[in-house]
């Protein structure tokens, strides 16, 4: 069995449209990051019995992705591409408590298993200096257990 090293740029990121099942790819990302230990809480369980070594258990385990990229836009009616638009829609204002709630999943194109997210969506900084492209970016933080699902057979797996 050969070992091949994995290029970061492979990965896909794809958002859930407000259609159940629906999948949208997040567009050209320039990095991807994902965090599997972000929001992770511990607890100290050292005690005298531990004799002079630190214990401690896990009590919650978290996951955040970071994208980011150059902001897009259609040049003719302004709009964003539709997994973009999906990601800041998710990030508006106005979805708050159970609304704040999305999903998404993500692979690399060898992966057969979806890594599936209940998640929360923020939007970053957005901007650049003189003579930069503007940039775009957004956190995905996870919301509870990570699902899988079969990649399709044919190997998109996108709309």
């Amino acid at each position: 069995m050969a070992k091949r090293r994995i290029n970061a740029r492979d990965m896909i990121v794809e958002v859930e449209d407000d259609t159940a099942d629906t999948w949208l790819r997040v567009e050209n990302l320039q990095n991807i990051t994902v965090n599997p230990g972000e929001n992770e809480e511990t607890a100290d369980v050292t005690d005298n019995d531990s004799e002079g070594s630190y214990e401690q258990e896990v009590m919650q385990r978290g996951a955040s992705l970071a994208l980011e990229g150059l902001l897009m836009k259609d040049d003719s009616t302004g709009a964003l591409p539709p997994g973009r638009a999906r990601v800041e829609e998710m990030c508006g204002e106005d979805k708050l408590g159970y609304d704040s709630l999305g999903r998404v999943r993500f692979r690399h194109p060898m992966d057969t298993q979806w890594r599936i997210w209940p998640c929360t969506f923020s939007l970053g900084e957005q901007g650049g200096a003189t003579n930069d492209k503007s940039s775009w970016s957004a956190t995905i933080t996870k919301s509870g257990k990570t699902t899988t699902a079969a990649v399709a057979t044919g190997g998109g797996g996108g709309v």
